[in-house]
């Protein structure tokens, strides 16, 4: 197919793709940002919270394994990206009826799932046309820029109508950038109906048909990759852990907590962008960063100083720009382009698999030791680092 018969370039896809994330970030990172305040609500404890938000983490992640695959095997990206992002955009608006903690509960992991259906074909999309714009990590720097944009407002916009009328009108005015995303959306799919034609030929054509979808006969580097990658989020907590510590601990009034997400997200865009910029010039070293940053996060952000914790919740975020721009951008360099929406399915499985687990432990651990808490996620980062040395040297 001849991309110029398309009316939008290769950069163009991928930014008017960040202005579809940036809007639906608005909507489920406005909500996330009150995730743990909320389920506190509803009687919820340190560790139920972040057993929620990590199983919502983990349904993401792990069910990627199934959309992963059915993406490259049918190639309707299009139509797996809408979808994910409907059921999102119509999870979040409805927690202003949740009238139970099993019903906030589900619609919470309900839009988690929606992620899980959506993103690998997304990122296959975004893949096939970063070569042909911003380079590898930079792409996927710049869309998560973009996307972290939204992530910044979204809890602004929560924390306003939390101090106007309560939690329930910050959900529910959240349902007006949802609609504007999906109608974005639509647009984008008929302006550019096939985006991986937009990748080289010759890379598109590197693995056989019968190869896509299989999940085995990877390399050895991306195994021990998605094995880094595990660990380090075994010793990241989800951002609703450490709001529930500012909600029960009274460091921060109900109403200021979404706006110190709204810090974590601008810390975050900032730093994907540094973070891919490097990642084009160095590789798998600018990975190495994120590591330390985890450590900081339970020192400062479990503290019962105010000015720690807003630095506490810059440093999660600046960690997690990381985390969600450059350690995609790598899978997309260490797998086949016919394969990579399978290769995002299980790197981001392990992913989930190992955030659910840490967020419980470190849910748990929070009441019973902070010091506890702190160990436990030092020591991740330190078997992290030494799963990236072989990585390094290869």
């Amino acid at each position: 197919m001849n991309v110029e018969k398309y009316h939008l370039t290769a950069k163009q896809f991928v930014l008017a793709f960040g202005v579809v994330s940036m809007l639906a970030d608005l909507v489920y990172e406005g909500a996330r940002s009150v995730t743990g305040p909320y389920l506190a609500t509803f009687g919820a404890s340190a560790m139920t919270v972040g057993l929620v938000t990590g199983l919502g983490e983990a349904v993401a992640l792990v069910f990627r394994l199934i959309s992963g695959p059915v993406s490259d095997r049918t190639g309707r990206y299009w139509t797996l990206s809408i979808t994910g992002y409907a059921i999102t955009i119509i999870s979040v608006p409805l927690l202003a009826l949740a009238g139970t903690l099993a019903q906030a509960s589900t619609l919470i992991v309900g839009e988690r799932f929606g992620k899980a259906v959506r993103t690998p074909a997304r990122d296959t999309m975004l893949a096939a046309a970063s070569t042909a714009s911003f380079g590898r990590g930079l792409t996927f720097a710049v869309h998560e820029a973009m996307d972290q944009s939204g992530a910044f407002l979204g809890p602004l916009i929560v924390a306003g109508m939390i101090a106007l009328s309560g939690y329930r009108a910050g959900f529910a005015v959240l349902a007006v950038p949802g609609v504007l995303a999906l109608l974005t959306l639509a647009w984008l799919r008929r302006a550019v109906p096939r985006p991986t034609a937009y990748e080289p030929e010759q890379t598109v054509a590197d693995e056989p048909a019968e190869a896509t979808g299989k999940i085995h006969n990877f390399s050895r580097t991306f195994w021990l990759y998605t094995a880094f990658t595990a660990m380090s989020m075994l010793g990241f907590s989800t951002f609703a852990v450490l709001a529930y510590h500012d909600q029960v601990a009274g460091v921060i009034a109900p109403a200021w907590i979404p706006v110190t997400y709204a810090v974590a997200m601008a810390a975050a865009a900032l730093v994907a962008l540094g973070s891919g910029w490097l990642y084009d010039r160095i590789g798998l070293r600018a990975l190495m960063v994120a590591l330390p940053l985890a450590v900081l996060v339970p020192i400062l952000a479990f503290s019962d100083s105010v000015l720690a914790v807003w630095i506490g919740a810059a440093v999660w975020g600046a960690a997690m720009g990381i985390h969600e721009s450059t350690l995609r951008a790598a899978v997309a360099d260490l797998v086949p382009a016919a394969r990579r929406g399978t290769a995002y399915g299980l790197f981001t499985a392990a992913y989930g698999v190992a955030w659910l687990a840490g967020s419980t432990a470190i849910g748990a651990l929070y009441g019973l030791s902070q010091t506890g808490v702190i160990v436990f996620v030092a020591a991740t980062q330190v078997v992290a680092l030494i799963l990236l040395g072989p990585l390094l040297r290869s």
